[in-house]
């Protein structure tokens, strides 16, 4: 069975979207098969799948025949048995869910092995993120935060570092930075992998899917 991870933030605008496309490539880059299940309303990463074969881009791979990408919408009731369904024929699930404490959200988060929570380093999305966290507790799942979008001021992510701490929430060793190259990728159809293979965005993806795919 795959390893099932879900990118949840019950906050909009903290980037869940985009650091589920880009951890889905960079997976597949190390010779993985990966399913994307995109649940999201707004189906920003269907969108993004669709220009990526518009233009006709290959997908994702080691470079030596091995791994694989693919983008599945999928809605309603349906979004449990779908996400079994495809764990049994890839080694990765990635399942973009909903902003909000929808349905969808509830069972992504129940079928998961690990949530990952975008989180970034401000107090109203300090705040707002205890939501998530408890859905993942209510839903006996493991939860990982990751602080995203981090700004050069160090010393605001530490202080950050420290408060999540005091929630007992576990938190990425890896953290991505607010990049430009992480949108602009995106708009060629691309991961920030295969955009700016040796850039430090592209080094802080990798990082960061290094580390959720050792659990």
């Amino acid at each position: 069975m795959a390893r099932i991870l879900t990118v949840a933030q019950q906050k909009g605008g903290a980037g869940k979207t985009t650091l589920a496309a880009h951890l889905a490539v960079a997976i597949a880059e190390t010779g993985k098969t990966v399913a994307v299940v995109d649940i999201d309303p707004q189906a920003s990463l269907s969108s993004w799948w669709e220009m990526r074969a518009e233009l006709g881009l290959p997908a994702p791979s080691n470079g030596r025949g091995k791994g694989s990408l693919s983008v599945h919408r999928i809605t309603g009731w349906r979004t449990a048995n779908e996400v079994e369904k495809l764990a049994r024929d890839h080694d990765v699930v990635v399942v973009d869910s909903p902003p909000h404490a929808e349905t969808e959200a509830k069972i992504a988060v129940r079928v998961a092995d690990l949530v990952l929570v975008p989180l970034q380093p401000s107090p109203m999305d300090f705040w707002a993120t205890q939501a998530t966290l408890d859905l993942a507790k209510a839903e006996k799942t493991d939860a990982l935060l990751v602080l995203n979008r981090v700004p050069p001021r160090a010393s605001l992510t530490e202080a950050m570092t420290v408060k999540i701490g005091e929630m007992g929430a576990k938190v990425a060793k890896a953290q991505i930075g607010n990049r430009v190259a992480l949108a602009a990728s995106l708009l060629e159809g691309k991961g920030v992998t295969e955009y700016q293979k040796r850039g430090t965005a592209a080094a802080e993806i990798k990082a960061l899917a290094a580390e959720v795919m050792k659990g």
